[in-house]
């Protein structure tokens, strides 16, 4: 149409990037930035600079590469070029955490650190962080790891780390990611419960196959699809349709039940000890669903990558039920 302006793409090949080597770190990590804060002012605070000088070090950097890292959108997303170089400077990020690792081994007096803006990013679907997850990696943040969780399903987790965001994501995702290594951590069963009251008041017999669908059920978010594979699971049914209602939080979820607004599938190592105290009731407690969750890392050589594995793996075999041969 005319008076519209498109931009031109230069379109560079991988192989004719520039070498690793001739990045400069700084730029790299205002990119990352950038795509983590949502935005250059946020960045800007972030790295204590101008917005000024982080635009001016994103338009360096897209000079060197060649081509358009950040598509100006809203909210701004990386391009592909931009996805490989955001990896990049993650890996970076590693490769320093390790060295100041090594370092304080030698040298148990050195002031040094891994600065807060390097953040060493990692993926955890919210039921993992409610339970076992963060006391797993409760040693690596007191020794100084600048650990940032992202939450989401556990069936999308792994979309982080495939898109390089992340170095690492707890998933249910069976199939390891190329580039990277997998292991099974164990299962987590998952019940469907109300409160007491609600128990009482509307379904004192418990949750059947002809009542399920007068009752609202407390979600996650869209993308939990646990509640209607809970109840297909139990009751045999092929397709299930719920009323539901959303709350982005584990524990949100816990408080929302507890208050009335409905029933929902939740991880019984979450609400175990409230079901001991009568406070939230097992509406089908014949049938539990259980959910293999797996560990999913970057393939590289690097001890805080390794310290990270072998922690969840611990408390995953402490807290999870063995996996199924």
């Amino acid at each position: 149409m005319p008076g519209l302006a498109f931009p031109v793409v230069a379109l560079v090949h991988p192989l004719e990037f520039p070498p690793m080597s001739t990045f400069d770190p700084d730029a790299l990590e205002c990119l990352a930035a950038i795509v983590e804060e949502g935005g250059f002012e946020r960045a800007a605070q972030r790295l204590s600079i101008t917005q000024s000088a982080v635009s001016q070090r994103l338009r360096a950097l897209e000079s060197q590469v060649g081509t358009v890292l950040i598509v100006r959108s809203r909210p701004l997303k990386p391009t592909p070029a931009g996805q490989l170089m955001i990896k990049h400077a993650k890996m970076m990020r590693l490769l320093r955490a390790d060295l100041e690792k090594d370092l304080k081994e030698l040298a148990p007096s050195s002031t040094g650190g891994v600065r807060e803006d390097e953040r060493i990013s990692v993926a955890i679907n919210a039921d993992s962080i409610a339970t076992w997850a963060l006391p797993a990696l409760s040693a690596l943040a007191h020794g100084g790891l600048p650990i940032e969780i992202i939450t989401d399903d556990q069936d999308f987790t792994h979309e982080w780390l495939r898109e390089g965001q992340v170095l690492g994501c707890v998933t249910s995702l069976g199939q390891a990611l190329r580039g990277c290594k997998m292991e099974v951590l164990g299962g987590m069963d998952y019940v469907l419960v109300a409160s007491s009251a609600f128990a009482r008041e509307h379904c004192p017999q418990g949750l059947t196959a002809h009542n399920f669908h007068q009752f609202a059920f407390v979600a996650f978010n869209r993308k939990d699809h646990l509640q209607r594979l809970f109840v297909a699971q139990a009751f045999g049914l092929p397709r299930v349709s719920l009323r539901q209602l959303f709350v982005p939080s584990s524990e949100g979820q816990v408080r929302a039940v507890q208050a009335g607004w409905g029933v929902s599938v939740l991880p019984e190592l979450h609400v175990r000890e409230r079901l001991a105290r009568g406070e939230l009731v097992n509406l089908v407690p014949q049938h539990a669903l259980r959910v293999t969750l797996y560990w999913h890392c970057w393939n590289l050589n690097s001890d805080v990558l390794e310290s990270m594995t072998m922690a969840l793996r611990e408390a995953a075999k402490s807290q999870l039920h063995p996996p199924r041969a």
